[in-house]
């Protein structure tokens, strides 16, 4: 796809922000839609159907984490892309980001060139994220997990998960007993061209442990993770 067919709704209660950060991503030739707070946000991203949202933590009323809150939970915005824009960059700040269902975190100040191309491998991410593994219905026990689908159910029963979490458990069910390193992880889940934080992965798979259970999936230490029947 053409930077053109993809719409982002950038987020901020900052005026020099929006037309900074509006004006560099429109001069890539993508449609950019802007709001100043995330109720206005809510509204506009029902109405124009983002692909991307961009969005600051700090804003008055309702803020960022709550706002990217209610859009997961809101079906139509299950697998629209959600990335942090924000000048805090502390530890609790990017896992309570992560908890919020974002699919990445930037920090600010960026470099105008550099948000670009993390906006781009977000994009691009999304566009190919159906290559992991098409097709098949992993089942272990009880657990049934339809990549076809995107939908994971447990003794029959539906188990919702956002897209990075799922594509994380399918990887890792994809080789039962495998070990699949950080790297590893980081590079087919969320592209190698993406710095991402530290504790992103740490974040998903606790998630993911608190919807599917504890023993599924072993931490290895110094090495990554992996999953066992």
């Amino acid at each position: 796809m053409e930077n053109s067919d993809f719409k982002i709704l950038l987020v901020d209660d900052e005026a020099d922000i929006l037309e900074f950060v509006g004006y560099n991503l429109k001069k890539e030739g993508f449609l950019v839609t802007t709001a100043s707070n995330g109720s206005e946000a809510l509204e506009k991203a029902r109405k124009h159907r983002p692909h991307l949202i961009l969005l600051d933590i700090m804003m008055p009323g309702m803020d960022g984490i709550e706002t990217c809150d209610t859009l997961r939970k809101d079906e139509s915005f299950k697998d629209t892309l959600i990335a942090f824009l924000t000048a805090r960059g502390e530890d609790y700040s990017q896992v309570a980001g992560f908890d919020a269902g974002a699919d990445d975190y930037i920090t600010k100040p960026i470099k105008p060139k550099v948000l670009v191309s993390r906006v781009k491998a977000l994009l691009r991410r999304s566009s190919t994220s159906t290559e992991l593994i098409e097709g098949n219905i992993l089942t272990f026990g009880d657990l049934s997990i339809d990549h076809e689908k995107y939908q994971v159910n447990i003794q029959s029963k539906k188990i919702e998960l956002p897209r990075k979490e799922f594509e994380l458990l399918y990887l890792l069910c994809s080789k039962p007993g495998k070990v699949f390193s950080r790297d590893e992880i980081l590079d087919r889940i969320w592209g190698n061209e993406v710095v991402v934080g530290g504790r992103t992965i740490d974040v998903h798979v606790r998630k993911i442990r608190e919807k599917i259970g504890e023993k599924c999936i072993r931490t290895v230490k110094g090495v990554g993770y992996k999953f066992e029947v």
